[in-house]
This record gives structure tokens, C-alpha cells and sequence, in this order.
């Protein structure tokens, strides 16, 4: 079994920060890309930011330069650091992770249960 569970989200006011944090724990062997995603009411959910396994980054266009994306492989952790934050980005944002399990090698898409982030004044 593998689990992701984020933390980090809440209400901030339009131009404040957040940091969100995503561990992943469980039988693990390795994790590849990890990344966050979001979804607002009655939209589809969207790619927000990803990492590989050796650091390279990918933004969505609405986010670069105001979002960051780091992990920790030794932690299995991924954060996002959202800065300049807009009414726009209010969504539920999700961690994903792909993931070679320990003892199938197999590997397997895994999401967190989400977190709430709501920029609001």
C-alpha cells in the first residue's frame, strides 16, 4: 500500500503565500515524477507543476514564476510554494506521484486526497 497525504492548504489573501507539503509513505521502491495538480469548482483538473526524479521542473503557464515545486527524496516529500497568490488560484490542489512499488517493481499513479486552498479577501 502507498499513501500521499498533503497538508499546507487554508485561506490567504490575493497576494500572500502558501506552502504545501505531500508525503508519500508505504511500500516503496522508487519515485519517479511527482507533481501537484488542482481542480476548481466546475473545471477540470489541470496540471500545476512537476518534478522529475532528477530535478527538472514543468509550470503551468498561469503559475511560472510565481509557483515553485521542490522535493525531498529522501523524505519522499514534494512541496509546491505558492507565491503572489491570485483569486484565480482557489482549488482543491492534489499531489500525484508515480511510484515503483517495493515488491512488484511494478509501477503505479497515485493521488492524494487533496487539500483546499482559498484566496480570498
Amino acid at each position: 500500500q502507498v499513501q500521499l497525504v498533503e497538508s499546507g492548504g487554508g485561506l490567504v489573501q490575493p497576494g500572500g503565500s502558501l506552502k504545501l507539503s505531500c508525503a508519500a509513505s508505504g511500500s516503496i521502491f522508487s519515485i519517479n515524477a511527482m507533481g501537484w495538480y488542482r481542480q476548481a469548482p466546475g473545471k477540470q483538473r489541470e496540471l500545476v507543476a512537476a518534478i522529475t526524479s532528477g530535478g527538472s521542473t514543468n509550470y503551468a503557464d498561469s503559475v511560472k514564476g510565481r509557483f515553485t515545486i521542490s522535493r525531498d527524496n529522501a523524505k519522499n516529500m514534494v512541496y509546491l510554494q505558492m507565491n503572489s497568490l491570485k483569486p484565480e488560484d482557489t482549488a482543491v490542489y492534489y499531489c500525484n506521484a508515480e511510484i515503483t512499488n517495493y515488491y512488484q517493481r511494478l509501477n503505479y499513479n497515485y493521488w492524494g486526497q487533496g487539500t483546499q486552498v482559498t484566496v480570498s479577501s
